[in-house]
């Protein structure tokens, strides 16, 4: 049990700075550089995928080594896509149905995604 709470706070030291990464870069793409939100959240997320994988394999989850380093990038990739997935429908959503303001909707995605992330990188990595 401790070590899946001592995993859980690295997943979140991980995971909220890899946020910040993404609400940050959405923010400054969507009303600095005048990007369409939507194209915005693709960007920042994947920037912070990028960042999440490398934290992740170094610090949080103990990758089985018995799996290739490329098989592990594919799998982590492989989740990530779906997690972009994930948060564009929510954004989409959000914004185009409900109207709501897109960095509001980023928040509610990014958690969505975050037990996403844990749950599958826990199955498929460890």
């Amino acid at each position: 049990m401790k070590k899946l709470i001592n995993q859980l706070l690295k997943f979140g030291l991980v995971g909220g700075i890899a946020f910040l990464i993404d609400y940050g870069l959405l923010f400054i793409c969507t009303e600095w550089f005048g990007i369409y939100y939507f194209i915005s959240s693709i960007i920042s997320f994947s920037v912070s995928v990028i960042f999440n994988y490398i934290a992740s394999v170094l610090w949080v989850f103990e990758v089985d080594q018995e799996k290739s380093k490329t098989k592990n990038f594919i799998i982590f990739i492989t989740l990530s896509i779906v997690g972009l997935g994930i948060n564009q429908i929510i954004m989409y959503y959000g914004v185009e149905v409900l109207n709501l303001y897109y960095m509001l909707i980023k928040l509610i995605a990014t958690f969505i995604v975050m037990v996403f992330n844990f749950i599958t990188r826990k199955m498929f990595l460890e």
